[in-house]
């Protein structure tokens, strides 16, 4: 039978063709008719009893496993110690049987259609008239994925993706939802003040792991005749998008995406970190890179004033971590003087990035004892002169430079005027957690015939130390890696 999708207006579709229609079915007090003592039946049994069924297992005790063996000794469901037959499935809402051979199958499925009884066979798709997805339980927040029996890994894997979204405390905060309703009505106008007061509810669910409590309810409700006075208040939230890869991405960044109204993000955000903002948000690049026509800080501080001024949910979406050299302080100063409520979601910082990519410890024990991130450049787009080269020099750390690609003839020779040997080992990785990821390693005296190879149209990082020193005995391992394509160029000059 053909699938027909309804029309709009236009004659374009409202709703795109389903392999099954999604369904949640009430089974509190119904009775459920299983067949079968195997792992995948008590599976199925918990499941089911999950939702309140009434659940009578037809099973000859022999066959039975340990796992419903043990079903049976603990819950209430029926045990009717013998194989199931056409007479069991009366007052049933729904029949599940795990069977062995192709027409017991057949015969349990025709049986159970002849009693206009719903029927699933676990594992044999032909003999199902529904089938049970992948679940997250958050009840009474449900959520049910299906590949209609196509892909069940992959049914698992998106399943454990939007685990890892969902805060495990959220079905408390659902539960107090349905209470809190007629209050909510009684206490709030209709119109903007519910909703502004449901908006803050679902953000505060989604934003934390913590359940309510009574003074969470006291708190919601506080003040609760200022909120539509309040709709003009917005705010804005720092992120830190880290090195570029949106696996780095941490899960309290991506939910402050998918809660923002405007994104002003920098010029090295990856596209695959912004595909995962909410899509009815405005975004605007406000990237500032060196020796590029940049938006100025000035400007960017305006525009989330504005912003947040006029109700909006700002997200500042900066690349690698806002609190490294990311000039949130700026932002932070003018936002609070502006009285505009702001927070900070770190991010990984493109340093750390580096060093998992290298496989490498910044303070491995036997060769470094601090670790240090230093500017490559100045307002002025040239290095800081309150650099301490004298303490850079120490041999008994590591550095890592930002922003210096530039710079990198300058700070060799800084470095080395103040007795850093030419052969202490250094790596430069541009581009660190994404596609198109380079490397080199060398020696300090060549640090800046280094640059030449790798060039400074893509963001770089320089690390400086004896930890680096690996990075050369490695060599054959990053040459196989090149082979496997998994780093897209690797340059050696020794």
């Amino acid at each position: 039978m053909r699938r027909i999708a309804l029309p709009q207006s236009d004659g374009q579709p409202r709703i795109a063709a389903l392999a099954k229609l999604p369904v949640f079915w009430n089974l509190s007090g119904k009775r459920v008719v299983i067949a079968g003592g195997s792992d995948g039946a008590a599976w199925k049994v918990e499941l089911l009893q999950a939702c309140g069924a009434e659940v009578e297992l037809y099973c000859e005790t022999d066959y039975l496993g340990e796992t419903m063996k043990a079903l049976v000794a603990r819950t209430a469901m029926t045990h009717h110690a013998h194989p199931w037959h056409c007479g069991i499935f009366g007052r049933a809402a729904l029949a599940v049987a795990d069977c062995e051979t192709e027409e017991e199958a057949r015969a349990f499925f025709c049986a159970a259609r002849a009693a206009a009884v719903p029927v699933n066979i676990i594992d044999k798709p032909a003999y199902c008239q529904f089938q049970f997805g992948s679940i997250v339980n958050r009840s009474p927040v449900i959520v049910s994925i299906s590949t209609d029996g196509a892909a069940p890994i992959l049914a698992q894997a998106i399943r454990q993706r939007i685990e890892t979204l969902l805060p495990h405390s959220l079905r408390e905060w659902a539960r107090l939802a349905q209470t809190l309703r007629s209050a909510v009505n009684m206490k709030l106008s209709q119109g903007g003040a519910r909703r502004l007061f449901w908006e803050r509810f679902v953000n505060r669910s989604l934003s934390t792991n913590e359940p309510p409590t009574a003074a969470t309810v006291d708190q919601l409700f506080a003040n609760a005749g200022q909120i539509a006075s309040e709709s003009t208040s917005g705010s804005v939230t720092l992120v830190g998008a880290g090195p570029g890869a949106a696996e780095l991405l941490t899960l309290k960044a991506m939910r402050a995406l998918q809660a923002a109204d405007v994104i002003l993000f920098d010029d090295l955000v990856s596209a695959e970190v912004l595909e995962l903002a909410r899509r009815e948000a405005k975004r605007f690049l406000v990237g500032k890179r060196g020796g590029r026509e940049s938006c100025r800080q000035d400007d960017i501080n305006d525009m989330m004033v504005r912003f947040a001024k006029a109700g909006k949910r700002v997200v500042r979406l900066k690349s690698g971590d806002p609190m490294i050299f990311g000039r949130a302080g700026e932002e932070i100063a003018r936002l609070e003087n502006e009285g505009i409520h702001v927070d900070v979601v770190p991010g990984i910082t493109a340093a750390s990035a580096m060093a998992a990519s290298l496989k490498t410890s910044l303070t491995h024990r036997d060769h470094a004892q601090q670790v240090r991130f230093v500017t490559g450049h100045s307002r002025n787009y040239e290095l800081p002169r309150t650099i301490d080269w004298l303490s850079l020099a120490d041999a008994n750390q590591t550095s890592i430079f930002y922003m210096g690609g530039r710079m990198a003839g300058q700070i060799e020779q800084s470095l080395m005027d103040n007795g850093m040997k030419s052969g202490t080992p250094v790596v430069v990785v541009s581009s660190v957690s994404r596609a198109q990821e380079r490397r080199w390693a060398g020696t300090l005296c060549n640090l800046a015939k280094g640059m030449q190879t790798i060039g400074v149209d893509e963001p770089v990082l320089i690390g400086i130390g004896d930890v680096f020193g690996d990075v050369a005995l490695a060599r054959a391992q990053l040459v196989q890696l090149t082979s496997k394509k998994r780093v897209k160029r690797i340059e050696f000059p020794f």
